[in-house]
């Protein structure tokens, strides 16, 4: 069999197919239309079930009891104003006790079908139904060395670099904030330049979080700006705010509610995040860490809808996993994989834009553990169809290291999983009965040449971008380079060469003025725009 394949492959080199391979490469190195490409992003998944529908039920009808009879404590005086008029109680404990009536009250006005814009409208996203969309996420404090294992802190470049990495990744559609930077201890700078550096560094659209009210009241003036006013913001707002407005378990946390409130009144998309660490935070029993979950994003729903009937929100589960051996997180496990894949459920029973995580390697360092446990997580969470899948390149160390390296091989695996997400395509002419008659009656006995070949081989499978396919011969002959060797070449050659500047200078300037913007413009490699580019013409 394997004799007969080689023969079929020498066939096609000799002769009048000697340009055959040449074609094949020509037809890899041209860029494909968004329509015609083996992946895109928005692949509909939903066909894995990790749950029944019976068990989607039960664990609804657990959340409504959790949140009517144990409720939430330290709910902050805005969110009683606003909570309390709308049939919530306190009890004796002073636990914000929601009714049933008000949850279901609240399910059947929340925002559905929005769409979560970008800078460049070509990134636009749809995540509702079950499509399926990747991006990044995440506040490591450490950046990898992919040689070494070392780690160091990370810094405002490095969050500037790894915006503008993510802007050239294909299979990467959004871009959440990944790292902290340590080089800005006071926290307004902290949230103001890591907005700033985002949205600097990719058209995509960009998620973040901010620890004050009026951190983020500053962000959204420097949104203004460069979004051409609050009208145009408004209209089209390209960054969420990520927030965990929850401490689990069942805790309000009361700064994140002053700036949960903020965003909702500035026009900005919130990602309500709950994030219970299963055996710590959370139950360790999956489907109890799962309705609590549910119960804490519930919640968080009401009050976003009891400030603004119908403002974008994200039903952001996202429970994490423990090794209970030893209480630390295991974000790459397949407990994470699978209780993610649930999460992806409950947003479909709702109805609503869902996010979760996947991807949280617990490796040290891009290499076959990491590899591993991202591709066995993306391939279940993505085939349960979640919308919004964050942290999905890049974390190492269960969130506490970033690898920009990590991200072009993630890119990768993220691009394989969509293939798997898409499925085959069966109709008359995929069943290809003609073609296998053409080839084995007085054809060649292969298919390696034939029309369908050459016209699905970009269409219909996907290809690698840093990952190795040579033969071992090959491979030999061209130095056995390493697949991590290829990524640091990626990443060399998109930060020596992708210089994003589609916020025009006069605009980056005024935002200059007014913001301690700390990273200089030269250390940002900015070219300067053209009058083109200016604010008149913008």
């Amino acid at each position: 069999m394997v004799a007969t394949y080689h023969r079929a492959v020498s066939d096609t080199q000799e002769g009048g197919r000697r340009g055959g391979r040449a074609a094949r490469q020509a037809l890899r190195a041209a860029p494909l239309a968004l329509d015609v490409r083996p992946v895109n992003p928005g692949m509909v998944g939903g066909r894995y079930k990790v749950l029944t529908d019976a068990e989607v039920l039960k664990v609804h009808l657990a959340a409504l009891d959790v949140l009517e009879n144990i409720g939430l404590a330290d709910a902050i005086p805005s969110c009683l104003e606003v909570l309390l008029p709308k049939g919530c109680t306190l009890s004796s404990d002073g636990r914000l006790l929601f009714p049933r009536a008000l949850i279901e009250d609240t399910l059947a006005m929340a925002a559905r079908n929005f769409v979560l814009h970008a800078q460049d409208p070509q990134y636009d996203m749809e995540p509702w139904g079950k499509k399926v969309y990747f991006g990044t996420a995440g506040a490591a404090v450490y950046i990898v060395d992919p040689i070494t294992g070392e780690y160091r802190e990370s810094t405002s470049q490095d969050a500037y670099d790894i915006a503008r990495l993510v802007d050239r990744m294909e299979h990467i559609h959004f871009y959440q904030r990944t790292v902290v930077p340590r080089d800005l201890p006071d926290p307004a700078e902290m949230d103001i330049n890591t907005c700033y550096l985002s949205v600097s560094g990719t058209t995509k659209h960009v998620g973040t979080s901010w620890v004050h009210p009026d951190h983020l009241e500053a962000s959204l003036k420097m949104l203004h700006h460069i979004a051409g006013g609050e009208d145009k913001w408004r209209a089209r707002p390209f960054v969420s705010q990520s927030n965990c407005f929850v401490v689990p378990p069942l805790k309000f946390a009361a700064d994140a509610c002053r700036c949960l409130e903020v965003a909702v009144r500035g026009g900005m998309p919130v990602l309500l995040l709950s994030a219970g660490q299963a055996g710590a935070t959370a139950p360790a029993a999956l489907a109890g860490a799962l309705v609590q979950e549910v119960a804490e994003v519930l919640a968080g729903l009401a009050y976003v809808n009891a400030i603004k009937p119908g403002h974008p929100a994200i039903f952001g589960l996202w429970p994490f996993v423990s090794d209970l051996r030893s209480g630390a997180m295991s974000g790459g496990s397949p407990e994470q994989a699978i209780l993610s894949s649930a999460c992806a459920q409950m947003a479909h029973f709702y109805d609503l834009t869902g996010g979760t995580s996947s991807g949280i390697s617990d490796a040290k360092m891009p290499d076959a553990q990491a590899g591993a446990e991202k591709g066995y997580n993306h391939a279940l969470v993505g085939n349960a169809g979640a919308n919004l899948i964050y942290e999905s390149a890049g974390m190492h160390g269960s969130l506490l290291g970033f690898s920009l390296e990590g991200v072009v091989l993630d890119n990768d695996i993220v691009g394989a999983v969509q293939r798997t997400i898409k499925g085959i395509d069966v109709n008359d002419e995929t069943l290809s009965v003609d073609v296998i008659r053409a080839a084995v009656i007085g054809g060649p006995g292969h298919y390696l040449g034939s029309k369908q070949t050459l016209s699905l081989m970009q269409t219909e499978y996907i290809y690698p971008a840093v990952g190795d396919r040579l033969s071992p011969k090959e491979w030999n002959e061209v130095g056995r380079p390493k697949v991590i060797d290829r990524a640091i070449d990626k990443v060399r050659d998109v930060l020596a060469t992708h210089y994003p500047d589609h916020i025009p200078e006069a605009i980056d300037q005024q935002i200059r003025a007014e913001l301690p913007i700390r990273l200089d413009r030269d250390r940002m490699q900015l070219p300067v725009p053209s009058v083109a580019g200016s604010i008149a013409g913008s």
